[in-house]
């Protein structure tokens, strides 16, 4: 059995938390790879490549030696939008957006292990998504995002509480999260947070991630 069998068999237990997206847009002079090395030692387990303008070549160049460090620090790596880069890379699944291939194509193309996460924006659009079984869904965005201007409309902390009530996925909650937030988001009904510019902006990525898998641990503890 794979990993991503364990994975899919245990309920995804490895969906939740902190999920960081690796954009070089964001921060095209900062190295992926030390972010991705600083967010594992803080206690980052998850993790997309995302670069919606890279030719197919220098997405692989880019993504693969991300893949493999994942892999070898024990984390999980997803491939944005991308199925055939997916599986160039080896990667552990894709994360799709409304636009990209559909669910039940995607799930041909990748295989029964793969992971498989879709964006959504509105109510209609987790029904739907929830429908085709995917491993999880990306929700938002909640706040306003910080890495891109042409976003979906902000659906705001009560949005979220809504559609929580409408599937049993996991969802990640997506958009302009801070540090600050993450406690409200979380009790809104989150089971993980997916974070861009608050990693690859700052300047010790390493505290960053460490604050918030810290917040995220404080929120869904019993006690909170």
């Amino acid at each position: 059995m794979t990993r991503n069998s364990r994975q899919r068999n245990t309920g995804n237990s490895a969906l939740s938390g902190l999920y960081v997206i690796l954009d070089p847009s964001v921060c095209p002079d900062r190295s992926l790879l030390d972010v991705l090395k600083a967010s594992v030692e803080a206690g980052g387990r998850l993790f997309q490549y995302r670069n919606k303008t890279a030719s197919m070549k220098t997405a692989y160049e880019e993504a693969l030696p991300l893949r493999k460090m994942a892999h070898e620090l024990g984390a999980l790596f997803i491939v944005n939008d991308r199925c055939d880069l997916a599986l160039a890379v080896e990667a552990d699944g894709v994360h799709l957006g409304q636009g990209d291939l559909p669910l039940h194509d995607a799930r041909r193309v990748m295989g029964a292990d793969k992971l498989i996460g879709i964006s959504t924006h509105t109510p209609a659009q987790v029904l739907a998504a929830t429908a085709g079984r995917p491993d999880y869904l990306g929700f938002g965005p909640v706040f306003t995002p910080g890495s891109k201007s042409d976003h979906d409309p902000v659906v705001g902390i009560e949005g979220l509480r809504a559609v929580r009530r409408l599937t049993a996925l996991p969802i990640f909650a997506i958009g302009g999260i801070t540090v600050e937030t993450v406690g409200q988001v979380m009790q809104a009904g989150a089971n993980g947070i997916a974070v861009i510019s608050a990693i690859l902006k700052t300047a010790d990525a390493h505290q960053a991630v460490s604050d918030f898998v810290s917040r995220i641990a404080v929120s869904t503890s019993p006690t909170s």
